[in-house]
């Protein structure tokens, strides 16, 4: 039997998003701080039997239902492919979130365990933007793999980042890609996170991006269900796919949270921005439960934002206390 994760103000958690390492093979700014970076050594996090062992306690003792694969990049974990086969075990709807320049490695992988979901990152669509964005000069095989995933019949959706000044002239061309190709291509608002320098300026806001897409397209209004992060659009009737924005800074969807993170080292944090964070991993070694300490956790969460802030205008950057975005887990 299963009991619900339900915090203090009503909201059921059932989906997970789950670190397994904080690695990456690019050095994204607005996710890496902007200092020189030291990847936690392999004994501080989760190996693949703790990973599936807590994993199992959320599905199987709290009605989790979905888990998302997170880093980091978590196609560079050696063993992603022992994690992959033994989360595919439990009654989950399970998919990854990745840059996408390892996907290749992993398609069969991922079609042999029922992994449907794919989330990818692609903030740029210029190979000069994106290598100063990524501080990879991969753009070829990202898209690559894209085009793979879409043909093999995975469900893509595609990520950027829009900032100020840095590729917020992209908008048009990246929307377009969602009438092309059967994806949902979204945007999201850049969020303050420790060490990456966040600007309230470089924040574009969602208003301000459909302005900007209006200009060209007559876009669609889709319905949004309760538990969606992002706000979906159609460009066109005949549109293959839709788009969509993350708009966590300028108007929040916080009400309808139903996710909880784990990080890579095994401390649950019952919101991105949150402070507090829930060392599970640390009595799961000692062989102690842990049951008690998740619904402390999840029951703790703020009413949004983690308690940091309430909206863009009462953002101070340097107060928050956070870990940077590649140590919470995308």
């Amino acid at each position: 039997m299963s009991t619900n994760l339900t915090d203090a103000f009503g909201r059921k958690h059932t989906y997970l998003r789950l670190s397994i390492t904080d690695s990456c093979n690019f050095r994204c700014l607005y996710c890496m701080p902007n200092e020189p970076f030291t990847s936690s050594p392999s004994s501080k996090l989760m190996n693949s039997d703790e990973i599936f062992g807590i994993s199992k306690i959320f599905v199987e003792q709290f009605g989790i239902n979905k888990i998302r694969i997170t880093g980091g990049e978590p196609l560079v974990r050696q063993d992603f492919d022992e994690i992959i086969q033994k989360l595919a075990t439990l009654n989950i709807s399970l998919g990854v979130t990745t840059n996408g320049v390892l996907l290749d490695r992993y398609f069969n992988l991922l079609k042999v365990h029922n992994v449907q979901h794919l989330n990818i990152s692609i903030d740029s669509l210029d190979e000069e933007r994106f290598k100063q964005i990524t501080k990879r000069d991969l753009l070829p095989q990202v898209w690559e793999n894209i085009m793979h995933s879409i043909d093999l019949g995975f469900k893509v959706k595609l990520n950027a980042v829009i900032m100020r000044g840095v590729n917020d002239d992209e908008l048009l061309p990246l929307v377009a890609l969602s009438h092309r190709y059967p994806i949902e291509m979204r945007f999201i608002e850049f969020m303050p996170f420790y060490g990456n320098t966040w600007e309230r300026g470089k924040v574009i806001s969602v208003n301000e991006m459909l302005n900007i897409i209006a200009k060209e397209y007559s876009y669609i209004k889709l319905v949004d269900e309760k538990h969606d992060t992002s706000r979906k659009y159609r460009l066109t009737e005949d549109s293959k796919g839709i788009f969509g924005f993350i708009s966590t800074m300028s108007n929040a969807f916080c009400g309808g949270c139903n996710r909880i993170r784990l990080t890579s080292d095994g401390k649950m944090k019952n919101c991105l921005f949150g402070a507090e964070e829930f060392d599970l991993l640390n009595l799961y070694r000692q062989g102690k439960d842990i049951s008690s300490l998740i619904k402390e956790g999840v029951w703790r969460k703020h009413k949004e934002k983690g308690g940091q802030f309430t909206e863009i205008n009462t953002v101070d950057s340097q107060k928050m206390v956070n870990r940077s975005m590649i140590k919470i887990g995308g």
